[in-house]
């Protein structure tokens, strides 16, 4: 039966990057959602060396674990290079859950283990060790 797990591990794999594709399209072309129930805090996203970076809310980073949680032990079995494509469509979920947040995202990938050190550190450190990668930042590829 080793197609059968082919069949479906390559299916995620362009699964996962037909999905990371559609969300990044997707965010230039849309508008931020309003409404959104969590909100950081205004602030300049410009450049984080020059000027202070917003803050996620401390429900923005609990939804970050709730989401992570999960996919760790999805991240253990496949590895780091199909677990990295996990992460980066997770994140771009949750960055676009919380309109304000996504452009702090695409200009500080840093706050992504912000966040996570804030609200989970331990899931945080146990994603680290699943994808082989030394901080959550450094696995996303926008």
């Amino acid at each position: 039966m080793p197609h059968s797990r082919w069949i479906s591990r390559s299916t995620l794999l362009i699964a996962g990057v037909c999905a990371a594709a559609l969300t990044a399209c997707g965010s230039e072309s849309s508008p931020a959602p309003t409404g959104s129930s969590t909100t950081a805090s205004a602030g300049p996203t410009t450049s984080h060396s020059t000027q202070a970076s917003p803050e996620v809310s401390d429900a923005s980073a609990a939804q970050l674990c709730d989401m992570l949680r999960p996919e760790l032990t999805n991240w253990r079995i496949q590895g780091g290079t199909l677990g990295k494509i996990g992460l980066n469509a997770l994140v771009h979920e949750w960055a676009l859950r919380n309109g304000a947040i996504n452009a702090a995202v695409l200009a500080d990938k840093a706050i992504i283990d912000r966040a996570a050190i804030k609200s989970c550190p331990d899931v945080r450190q146990q994603a680290i060790d699943a994808l082989g990668i030394p901080d959550l930042a450094s696995g996303l590829a926008f």
